[in-house]
């Protein structure tokens, strides 16, 4: 069923349990992660980043076939638009049927990004679509995906109080793409900002962090776990060995089934794991 972030975000956060959000690039992600999320019978996050919608060409075949999958789920889904720096694209999925958006303003001037951060709130909200954003460079950082980026406590509370946003992305030592899970988070900083900031806190670049440095950041505060390339890399390396082992097959869907169940059962283990904090 298709359902909003902020409720179901706030109810992991009174649980003190990890919401799994994954990147739909191909269609069939959608579909893999929605019977990953039944097999678990828990709810997730569809993410279609402004990336992907680069890659199709455009958010709307993409984006409806998301929508109609996450409408036909027994388990809560999220429809959601990330890393969004286009606000023209938030109002565009607004209007297609997302029902939460990442607003990336993190390469703005600090108060370029809070205004328009603002904006893009008031926007949302009168449709009743949820919103995450991020600070962005605070304080001399080397942006805010930087591994030694840190998010300051006091920082993440006036933000969320000049923009309203419902979730923030903040950063606590993971890195996006990362190929190992090798990341080390600052829990104390993690229960540091979710005790002065009143919203769920979103942790990118989780491909990079460990089953145990996942839960201790749940544990610590953390709500929304973003995955990508950690379920990519073992669907790419499925395909490898499908395609070595058979040199000769041409049915794509041949290799991308198998490809697609392993990654599934990763996402299905990930979304269990979550649930424990």
């Amino acid at each position: 069923m298709l359902t909003d972030l902020a409720s179901i975000a706030r109810t992991c956060q009174n649980e003190r349990t990890g919401l799994g959000a994954f990147n739909v690039i191909h269609l069939e992600n959608a579909t893999m992660f929605i019977d990953a999320a039944t097999r678990a019978g828990r709810p997730v996050v569809l993410q279609i980043s402004e990336n992907a919608v680069k890659y199709h060409g455009s958010l709307a075949p993409i984006g409806t076939g998301t929508l109609v999958a996450a409408r036909a789920a027994r388990v809560p889904v999220v429809v959601h638009l990330d890393h969004a720096e286009s606000v023209e694209l938030v109002h565009e999925a607004v209007e297609l049927g997302f029902t939460s958006v990442m607003y990336d303003g993190s390469k703005l001037p600090d108060d370029v990004n809070r205004a328009t951060t603002a904006e893009v709130v008031d926007f949302c909200h009168a449709a009743g679509v949820t919103v995450e954003a991020e600070l962005g460079e605070v304080g001399g950082k080397n942006g805010v995906h930087d591994p030694s980026a840190r998010t300051d406590p006091g920082d993440a509370a006036a933000f969320v109080g000049d923009t309203g946003v419902d979730l923030l992305a903040v950063a606590v030592g993971s890195s996006h793409a990362m190929v190992t899970r090798t990341a080390a988070l600052d829990t104390d900083l993690i229960r540091a900002i979710a005790a002065a900031a009143p919203v769920p806190l979103v942790l990118h670049g989780s491909s990079g962090v460990s089953d145990a440095g996942m839960s201790a950041a749940i544990g610590a505060g953390m709500v929304k776990i973003n995955v990508s390339t950690h379920l990519n890399r073992i669907f790419t390396g499925s395909v490898r060995e499908t395609l070595a082992a058979n040199p000769d097959l041409v049915d794509s869907r041949k290799w991308f089934r198998p490809a697609g169940e392993k990654a599934g059962a990763e996402a299905e283990r990930l979304l269990r794991l979550y649930a424990h904090g």
